[in-house]
């Protein structure tokens, strides 16, 4: 199941900024459109995408991956051939309106939904293992994106993201995905009945409904977390080229360091989830708000190109972090009942705050002739998001993890 739920995190690529940020400077100018019409196009999909997310983790929930997720990857392989064939910006709306909710959104919610339900003891070093697959998406696809629109054209490319959706997961999924351990007489992480006894992670909120997971003021105060990385994030890597082109930093290394940023990340995952599974998970969704703070200061007063490493470093760190304890720390506080409902939530948040990401720095740069105002603005937004988080009265369990 790690194979499937990495799987679906790589080809959820089409849906993702690090993917469409190689798709910008060829569709705005094949398209004629400016940079503020196609990053308020982006933004509109992206809302839309946050806003379905609660309903998709309702419904595996109820479901299960084994019927919704080649669905899923079928719709999204015909989105991507649909992107192919756009025409002005209005073609552009339907492409990222199809895109956005089936890749960034639903794909990846129904991966993660996967690893909680086959691991407990073990979730963030799980999580860390299936984080890989998104981690080699980073560094495969903007590059392979490049390739193609230089060799051929950006409508080529998107029709070969659409196949490669369409035939590494469809019948796949079919055939060998299980939703639950308990479908086969197992239980999560390999344990025997006798281990399984003990208390699970989620220690007494294990069983919590999306109703008391709504009237805890915890989960408001997570929230910023997810709410920050995906605004920031998306903002920074989607105007990467030009936010670092702007400190002398070419086309093909501000791309290329997508990938070093996803090395990084990758190499980080096991570290992560060893420590996700050990220590406060709180305080290492802090240390994360305080990497994203750091980068972006980087990008802002860049000194020399080189520093560009040191920005991509920090970045990748940061995603380790999210994609190991920003993804189980929900499982871990609430538990295993309602994970698709409540991480459906926690995903909607981090994406419809994404939507905004892209947008002040288009902003900024079409009004301003600047990126720095947004800039300034997207280093406080972390490190009030880390205020909360500290302040954030942990729910009542005997997990040391939940601290």
């Amino acid at each position: 199941m790690l194979g499937f739920a990495a799987a679906a995190q790589f080809m959820s690529a089409p849906g993702q900024s690090y993917s469409v940020a190689a798709f910008k400077g060829p569709m705005i100018e094949g398209l004629g459109v400016l940079e503020t019409p196609f990053s308020l196009a982006y933004a509109f999909a992206t809302i839309l995408s946050g806003i379905a997310l609660p309903f998709v983790g309702w419904l595996v929930d109820r479901l299960g991956a084994r019927l919704l997720l080649p669905i899923i990857a079928l719709l999204l392989g015909g989105a991507c051939i649909c992107m192919s064939r756009a025409e002005g910006i209005v073609g552009l709306y339907i492409g990222f309106m199809l895109i956005r909710p089936l890749g960034q959104g639903a794909l990846t919610l129904v991966g993660t939904w996967l690893v909680g339900e086959w691991f407990e003891r073990r979730r963030g070093f799980a999580s860390a293992i299936s984080g890989i697959g998104g981690s080699v998406s980073v560094m495969t696809i903007p590059l392979l994106n490049l390739w193609l629109c230089t060799q051929y054209s950006w409508r080529t490319a998107w029709f070969v993201l659409g196949c490669l959706v369409s035939a590494s997961l469809v019948l796949p999924s079919l055939l060998f995905i299980r939703d639950r351990p308990e479908d086969l007489g197992l239980q999560p992480d390999g344990l025997d009945s006798l281990a399984h006894s003990r208390e699970p992670k989620g220690g007494t909120v294990s069983g919590w409904s999306v109703a008391q997971v709504l009237r805890d003021p915890t989960f408001w105060k997570l929230l910023a977390v997810p709410a920050t990385s995906g605004m920031v994030g998306t903002g920074l890597i989607f105007h990467q080229v030009n936010l670092l082109g702007s400190h002398g930093v070419s086309n093909f290394w501000a791309v290329a360091l997508l990938s070093i940023q996803a090395a990084i990340a990758t190499l980080a995952a096991f570290g992560a989830g060893w420590l996700t599974d050990r220590y406060s998970n709180r305080h290492l969704l802090v240390i994360a708000m305080l990497m994203l703070v750091l980068a972006t200061v980087i990008v802002m007063v860049m000194p020399h190109p080189a520093f560009a490493v040191v920005y991509a470093v920090l970045l990748g760190l940061h995603g380790s972090v999210m994609r190991t304890t920003g993804n189980v720390v929900w499982l871990n506080y609430y538990g295993r009942a309602h994970q698709g409902a409540v991480r459906g939530l926690a995903f909607a948040v981090m994406i419809l705050a994404s939507a905004a990401g892209p947008v002040p720095f288009a902003l900024a740069s079409d009004r301003l002739g600047s990126y720095d105002v947004a800039l300034i603005a997207f280093a406080i937004v972390p490190l009030f998001a880390a205020t909360l988080v500290m302040s954030a009265k942990p729910p009542h369990t005997s997990d040391p993890l939940a601290t």
